[in-house]
């Protein structure tokens, strides 16, 4: 019988994208495996016999909401009750607006903690690594706005396995509430599951609702849906702290999975894999996905708004409730091209009506449409016989039709009434003129809302109790305001653009230059389906005060639409700036402070750093809000007064807050900006992100095997192109960090022969099944026994010497500085900090030579003695001539490769890394 020797196979996917202000959204990612050099203490039989099913025995989620900062742990332990090892996967969908902070799995009594380095280091061995054995599996997300994390580990015969995986997350107000949801996909009934989420805020909790479970492809839950009768809700007795508790018994589970599966079946077949268009049978079949768990909740507020000072970090809410809406003039760009034929205008239609009808009686609208090219449509439409379609020129071609720019209509009954005939004759045909559309909704607004005299905002205030102030007569021009309207433009489109300007860089520029100066409009884009380029309409709304939206090609298409509109369709606030003395903030540390809306509903934050000396924050508010009848609008100043505290209060994550939302502003900031633009920003989110732990678009996550060098880490891939083209995903492997965590890494694999079975599909050769990765449900939850074509990972001996892979990580200067080896840069690819040594594989043998940092390199007690056993030596062709010295002794050593040394090393002292050199130059000076 040949030996095996299982080993720990470890995968760590982490897909992180943006939310409406975080970064891209929904991009897939790449899992890779390596192996830990880690025998198995159980002896394995060959003889094929059934396993025992791996059982998960427990899974615990808690999540502490402090300040709307929730900080979630799951904890899950799973165990193999069979005599050989298997294979489990732990895998959890997790909020897009999510940062991972910790993770940590106990295997055999032993701890593995993860660690966060910076991703960019790992790209370079990303090709070597594979090519020695490491697989790559695709990870697909099914649910939406969620991102998946996987880890695949080996757990030994009779042990039990834990996983304790943590993540961070600033919970955003939708529509009056806040929404914490929590995806329950264990991949099995659980016999001990439990959901704890424990809410304390500094204002009584007014609204907390628990929806039942939900499949987390739907809207926000409202009020009318049904209520989690399973679940237990305490209230504190000041009402500022609340704890949901629930857990569902093995009964309930089944209840749930079976809703579950039924609302599955209910939806689009385009929607299974939500980012990702595969060419392989998927099974969507998942008896043991339960849904998503979603807490509801919203606090006391006022207009004035609220602000928290603790140990040297402060936050400032401001979610105004009782002010009325600003009356706002609003511009549908509505893509009709042939790529929107179908479901897909049917679902636009029938938003539309109920967008329509959602129009404050004093606002103003206008619906643009565009395909290949541009109309502004006239209400009079509604009264005249549909146009012809034109559905037989070219999607590439524009018929050059002259563009009248109609002036903006008021949201009248009868207006409404007419807009929605139009909307209802919406056909899809032709190309995508997204330039000349955007171009035409942009001269609307300039032409729509110009009037003939300005609010002057630097006029004298007359505040009044309530923080709203009115504004005093100064001169003629601002006796008396002109109605003005908030402009918004909403721009929904499913592709590219493939008519006029195609070039997204060109029209980036062109539109943002075109939305600028006084009547700079708020742009929100919808990208409908996963044919849109997400990446060019989230920088175009981030470049123009808005926000990318991702609507889902699925059934309730048109709810999403609506719901959207919601959120951005009641501006409060307009011109908003929040200002703070300098001497009283630490330079550099504020947020974001200049909002062009707030709207109902909503709510902003700004975070920053309380000077060492500052005894108070003094902020002042200045906005414009609308007058009680709709018609125009006023200042608004409201000015605050805050004692820093002494104390410190340990429930109140005012640090790690500002770190959060500190990274995802300045990605906001990298994404929008010219790919031209300097870097600072990035660095920046990038130290904080190192500092903190998060696990972002510009970190990866590393687990490092406990007082050994073996390491794995695996990256997501930032800028994935379309799937039908080629690329190169990639993978850093690294070394156990100590204090202050070095640029190095070290990993010793142990493995024979590797069947092409044994590997899942790399990118662009589907095909070989995935033995770490099925295409189960996602969420928190664990695969059962591996298949047929990987019992141990792909991995089996096959002959008594097994070879020794040895892959090396990008070495700093500072740390060749260190062993004096600076100007042997060579030795980086060998070089294992964690150690002090150098290490490779000779003919099968693992050869780890000693370095030291002595000034004074090692000499043999006995003198310098001839080499014999080296192959060749260094600046000699005549080995005679040559002694076996320490490496920086050797001056022809400086000049040689990696692979030289491997045929020229040789041992100083019994331990050092010495090498044959020419006694001519031996301690030659340069």
């Amino acid at each position: 019988m040949k030996p095996r020797w299982p080993m720990i196979a470890l995968c760590i996917s982490v897909l992180v994208a943006s939310a409406p202000s975080a970064a891209f959204p929904t991009k897939d990612e790449y899992v890779v495996i390596a192996d830990n050099n880690q025998k198995s203490t159980v002896p394995v039989d060959t003889t094929e016999k059934p396993r025992a099913p791996i059982k998960l025995t427990e899974m615990r989620v808690r999540s502490e909401v402090a300040l709307r900062y929730a900080r979630t742990s799951v904890l899950t332990h799973v165990h193999n009750p069979d005599a050989r090892p298997q294979e489990v996967t732990f895998r959890m969908l997790l909020p897009d607006t999510a940062f991972i902070s910790g993770f940590t799995m106990i295997l055999s009594g032993k701890s593995y903690k993860a660690y966060v380095k910076e991703k960019e280091e790992a790209k370079q061995i990303y090709t070597q690594a594979v090519s020695q054995g490491l697989g790559a599996a695709h990870v697909a997300t099914k649910a939406r706005d969620s991102n998946h994390f996987t880890v695949s580990t080996n757990v030994e015969g009779n042990t039990t396995a834990v996983f304790d995986l943590r993540y961070e997350e600033f919970l955003v107000r939708r529509n009056g509430l806040y929404n914490h949801a929590i995806n329950l996909h264990p991949g099995s009934f659980v016999p001990k599951m439990e959901v704890v989420v424990h809410i304390k805020e500094s204002q009584k909790i007014t609204a907390l609702r628990v929806p039942e479970v939900r499949t987390g492809n739907e809207v926000d839950a409202t009020e009318k849906d049904a209520q989690n009768s399973k679940a237990v809700i305490q209230k504190s007795t000041n009402e500022k702290e609340a704890t949901v508790t629930f857990t569902p018994d093995l009964t309930e589970q089944r209840r749930l999975a079976q809703i579950y599966a039924e609302k599955t079946k209910q939806k689009s077949s385009s929607e299974k894999y939500i980012g990702y268009s595969s060419t392989e049978e998927e099974n969507d079949e998942d008896a043991t996905v339960l849904g998503q768990f979603v807490v509801q909740y919203d606090v006391e507020r006022t207009n004035n708004g609220e602000i928290l000072v603790n140990d040297g970090y402060f936050v400032h809410f401001m979610a105004p409730t009782s002010l009325p809406p600003l009356s706002k003039y609003v511009v549908f760009v509505l893509d009709t091209s042939g790529s929107m034929m179908g479901r897909k205008v049917e679902q636009l239609r029938s938003a539309m009506e109920a967008i329509l009808s959602d129009l404050n009686p004093n606002d103003y609208f206008s619906i643009v449409e565009f395909n290949s090219d541009v109309k502004v449509h006239e209400l009079k439409e509604a009264d005249e016989e549909p146009a012809p379609a034109y559905s037989h020129y070219s999607y590439f071609n524009t018929r050059n039709t002259p563009v009248t720019l109609v002036p903006p209509s008021p949201a009248t009954a009868e207006n409404i009434a007419k807009a929605k005939v139009i909307v209802s004759r919406l056909n899809a045909s032709g190309g995508t003129n997204i330039y000349s559309a955007l171009e035409v909704a942009f001269n609307l607004v300039r032409k729509g809302t110009r009037n003939e005299n300005e609010t002057d905002v630097s006029s004298t205030v007359a505040t009044t109790t309530d923080g709203v102030s009115t504004t005093a007569a100064t001169t003629k021009k601002t006796e008396k305001i002109e109605k003005e309207l908030e402009p918004i433009v909403i721009f929904l489109t499913d592709g590219d653009p493939t008519v006029g300007e195609t070039s997204t860089a060109r029209i980036l520029s062109f539109i943002t230059e075109k939305n600028s100066g006084d009547k700079r409009a708020s742009l929100y884009s919808l990208a409908f389906g996963e044919d849109a380029d997400r990446a060019f309409l989230r920088k175009l709304s981030l470049r123009n005060e808005g926000f990318m939206r991702h609507i889902y090609e699925a059934a309730d298409a048109a709810l999403q639409l609506h719901d959207f509109y919601r959120q951005v369709s009641s501006p409060l606030l307009s011109h908003v700036q929040f200002l703070y003395p300098e001497k009283q903030i630490k330079e550099g540390s504020l947020s974001r402070n200049k909002f062009r809306t707030i709207n109902a509903g909503s709510e902003v934050a700004i975070v920053g750093q309380v000077a060492d000396d500052a005894t108070e924050i003094t902020p002042q508010v200045n906005a414009f809000c609308g007058n009680d009848d709709g018609i125009g609008r006023k200042r608004y100043e409201v000015s605050q007064k805050v004692i820093v505290p002494k104390t410190k209060d340990e429930h109140l994550p005012l640090e790690r807050l500002w770190a959060y939302l500190t990274i995802k502003q300045l990605l906001d900031k990298r994404d929008a900006a010219d790919d031209s633009k300097d870097d600072s920003a990035e660095k920046k989110a990038l130290a904080i992100a190192l500092k903190y732990e998060f696990v972002t678009p510009l970190t990866s996550l590393v687990v490092v095997k406990p007082e050994e060098t073996n390491a794995v880490d695996v990256e997501s891939v930032d800028n994935l192109p379309s799937y039908s083209t080629p690329f190169t995903p990639h993978l850093a492997i690294m070394g156990p960090p100590p204090a202050s965590r070095p640029n190095n890494a070290y990993l010793t694999s142990n493995y024979a022969s590797i069947g092409a079975s044994s590997f899942a599909s790399l990118p662009g050769s589907p095909g070989l099944p995935s033995p770490y990765y099925s295409g189960g449900g996602g969420g928190a939850g664990f695969a059962g026994p591996p298949g047929p074509y990987s019992p141990y990972y792909g991995f089996e001996t096959t002959r008594t010497t097994t070879p020794i892979i040895l892959t090396t990580y990008a070495t700093t200067t500072a740390q060749l500085e260190s062993y004096h080896l600076e100007f042997f840069e060579w030795t980086s690819s060998l070089l294992n900090p964690f150690k002090d040594t150098l290490a490779f594989n000779d003919n099968g043998t693992e050869v780890i030579l000693k370095l030291s940092k002595d000034d004074d390199p090692p000499k043999a007690d006995g003198g310098d003695t001839e080499c014999s056993n080296s192959t060749s030596a260094v600046g000699a062709s005549d080995s005679a001539a040559s002694v076996c010295v320490y490496l920086t002794r050797c001056h022809a050593a400086r000049s040689i490769t990696a692979d030289d040394y491997q045929k020229s090393y040789c041992v100083v002292d019994n331990k050092y890394a010495g090498v044959c050199c020419a006694r001519a130059d031996v301690d030659k000076t340069p």
